[in-house]
Formats: structure tokens, sequence, C-alpha cells
């Protein structure tokens, strides 16, 4: 599986982008705190959903993909305290992150079906 045909691999990459041009609206202050931490989370998602894909069984893809979860995860609630701090009006950004959850955990789900298949 290439993770550059995958459409959830497409959208992390959007988000992605979209987090930095968000993120340069913080204060200077917040550059080295919660905006590193913000970016972080973001380039974790895409990176993870490309490297359990350049593993070689579903089981380790599957462990990937929870792992890009996390992140995702830890992105929202990130968004939620910018939000709370008054930094940024994150709606665009959980739309996506509300959808490349479901694209996540649709994969995941195919990978466990076909895996159950396999293993019988």
């Amino acid at each position: 599986m290439n993770h550059k045909d995958l459409d959830v691999w497409k959208q992390s990459i959007s988000l992605v982008t979209n987090v930095y041009t968000e993120t340069k609206k913080f204060p200077d202050e917040e550059k080295y705190c919660i905006v590193n931490q913000i970016r972080r989370a973001a380039i974790s998602i895409p990176s993870n959903i490309a490297e359990g894909c350049a593993r070689f069984s579903d089981k380790e893809v599957l462990r990937f993909l929870d792992i890009a979860s996390g992140s995702l995860a830890e992105l929202e609630t990130q968004l939620i305290i910018s939000e709370q701090l008054g930094y940024i009006e994150p709606k665009s950004l959980m739309e996506q992150i509300k959808t490349i959850g479901q694209m996540l955990s649709g994969l995941k789900r195919h990978l466990r079906q076909k895996s159950d298949f396999i293993d019988n």
C-alpha cells in the first residue's frame, strides 16, 4: 500500500498546511511552546500513516495508524486549549480533524477485517 495514494494521507498533509497557516497568527511568546506542540502533533499524523504503509504486515500498519489517531486527538486537544486562550478559532481545522478521524477509523476497520479473513 502506497501512502501517497491514500486519501487520508492527502487530507492529513492538507491539515498540516492549514495548521501552519493558522499558527502563524499566534503571539510570539507561544512560538516555542504551544505552536511547536501543535505543529509536531499535526506533522505526526501523515508521517505515521506513511511509516505504517512502509511496513510489511497489516498488524504493523495498524499500529502506526493507531499512533496517527493518537496524534490527531493530541492536536484536537491543543487546538481546544488555543481557542480557550483566544489565539484561534479552529472550526475549519476541527472539521478536518473529524474527517481524518473517520477516514483513519475506516481504514483501520478495513485492515482488521482483511486481517481476520486472512487469519481464518
